[in-house]
């Protein structure tokens, strides 16, 4: 008797009950005795074999927001972890492709005449427009890296432009309230300026190509109080979004269909846009909300496009392959929701769960400036003035890690499409590319000769565009 259960102690003692879970929390099959030997690799193919992958696809694995990136059994003696509990492991599909870690200054283009103030490559990563306090707004030619239009038409800065996520339009706000649509394939206006709102326009987001192609409607935030929806075949502004005490400092178009719209008034207005209608209130913040990130945004601001660099023929074929991107980016939990704030908090919401944040993400010593979900929805990125860019659990929205090492100020962040790697740029004139795996320092790249206000990565993950208080625009390649 005895021998049998010394036996069966020898057994246990060499395996560890283990459970897998998806990065919602779902659990894949019961909990389950796993050799210690067990690294990265042996849980691979037995994820693949359980969800019953045709492709055998890539899977990184977290205990605790941490890589498993050693064998169960170095990990538990590592971390003196008890063999007596159940150990819960989170399974997290990886991106197919791997982006190259951007090194090198490929092109610094001059051609601005005043601070570029905005950068933003288009949906399929072709194409770049910047937006500067010359009232110019430019659309550049990446494989000769020289402007290709000069769109003029504004009276006053560009504050803020964006691409439609099928790529047919550019949109830009000014500093006097006017919106100008532009037509990239020839740099010229398409129609008049969009008039009504009475100050300057602080963000703007287009309506998602899965839920409507071709692209028409985009919402515009204002200094004014207001948002509205704009239809570029009308030109006209269709629903004006009031409600707000205070000027509106961002404004996103969710993936389900609804704006959200953030405040000085320190509130979050969530809207429905067939008439425009306030659904709910989501309140917490007690400060400015500055900057508002959704867990879907990569692939609302990719629409159809992937690495693959595929094209489409029609916007229906866009529209249902938009859809599918969407729906499996999304899988079966909520979209969430960011904000950023004055009161050096963050907040994580699932608006359509709860009107009370599922997260209060604290430890910024400062206003928190801009806040971005990576591409796959696992992490949070927040860049402060306290110089730190900081990375949270993209799900439960728990602090990870803090990546130091500007010394001025962080005024945004992007992340690279495979959701390795991120990008800050700061008022200390540097760019600074961080590794999520090791959350160290992958690259310094020095060489605009002041602030930094702007960074995009692209979506197709080639290249990095930047610019700033020095007037030039730069592209890094890897």
């Amino acid at each position: 008797m005895e021998a049998e259960e010394e036996q069966r102690q020898t057994m246990s003692s060499n395996k560890v009950m283990c459970l897998l879970t998806d990065p919602d929390g779902t659990p894949l099959g019961g909990p389950m005795y796993l050799p210690q030997d067990a690294g990265p690799q042996q849980l691979q193919q037995m994820v693949n074999k359980l969800l019953n992958n045709e492709e055998k696809l890539p899977y990184t694995f977290y205990i605790s927001d941490l890589e498993l990136l050693v064998s169960l059994g170095s990990y538990l003696e590592k971390n003196k972890v008890s063999v007596e509990k159940v150990l819960s492991i989170v399974y997290q599909p990886q991106a197919l492709f791997r982006i190259r870690p951007v090194n090198r200054c490929s092109a610094t283009i001059a051609g601005h005449t005043e601070a570029v103030l905005s950068v933003a490559f288009s949906p399929d990563g072709r194409h770049l427009a910047s937006g500067s306090g010359d009232t110019t707004v430019r659309i550049w030619d990446l494989n000769t890296q020289t402007p290709l239009f000069t769109c003029t038409g504004h009276k006053n800065w560009v504050l803020c432009i964006a691409w439609s996520p099928d790529g047919k339009y550019l949109v830009s706000g000014s500093k006097a309230g006017e919106l100008q649509c532009w037509d990239p394939q020839t740099g010229k206006p398409s129609g008049n300026p969009l008039t009504g709102h009475k100050k300057w326009i602080t963000g703007i987001s287009w309506e998602p190509v899965h839920l409507n192609a071709p692209c028409r409607r985009f919402v515009s935030a204002s200094k004014d109080g207001d948002a509205r929806i704009w239809d570029i075949s009308t030109r006209k502004s269709v629903i004006c979004l009031s409600g707000h005490t205070l000027a509106v400092t961002c404004v996103k178009w969710g993936g389900d269909g609804v704006i959200y719209t953030g405040s000085q008034d320190c509130t979050i207005k969530v809207w429905e846009t067939t008439q425009g209608k306030l659904i709910r209130e989501l309140k917490g913040h007690g400060h400015w909300v500055n900057s508002l990130a959704l867990s879907t945004e990569y692939v609302l601001r990719t629409g159809a496009f992937d690495h693959t660099g595929k094209q489409y023929s029609s916007p229906e074929e866009m529209k249902n392959v938009a859809l599918e991107r969407y729906n499996k980016m999304k899988g079966n939990a909520p979209e969430r929701l960011v904000s950023g704030s004055d009161d050096f908090t963050m907040f994580l919401w699932e608006p359509f769960v709860n009107k009370h944040p599922k997260a209060r993400m604290t430890g910024h010593q400062q206003l928190v400036n801009h806040v971005y979900f990576s591409p796959d929805g696992q992490w949070v990125a927040s860049a402060s003035f306290d110089k730190s860019v900081k990375l949270w659990s993209g799900a439960t929205g728990k602090f990870i890690a803090a990546f130091r090492g500007h010394v001025g100020p962080v005024y945004q962040i992007s992340w690279s499409a495979d959701s390795r790697l991120l990008l800050s740029g700061s008022k200390d004139s540097t760019l600074k590319v961080w590794d999520i795996r090791t959350r160290k320092l992958k690259q310094d790249l020095p060489g605009h000769a002041d602030e930094v206000y702007a960074v995009d990565w692209s979506p197709d993950g080639e290249k990095v565009a930047s610019g700033g208080k020095d007037r030039v625009l730069k592209l890094w390649m890897g």
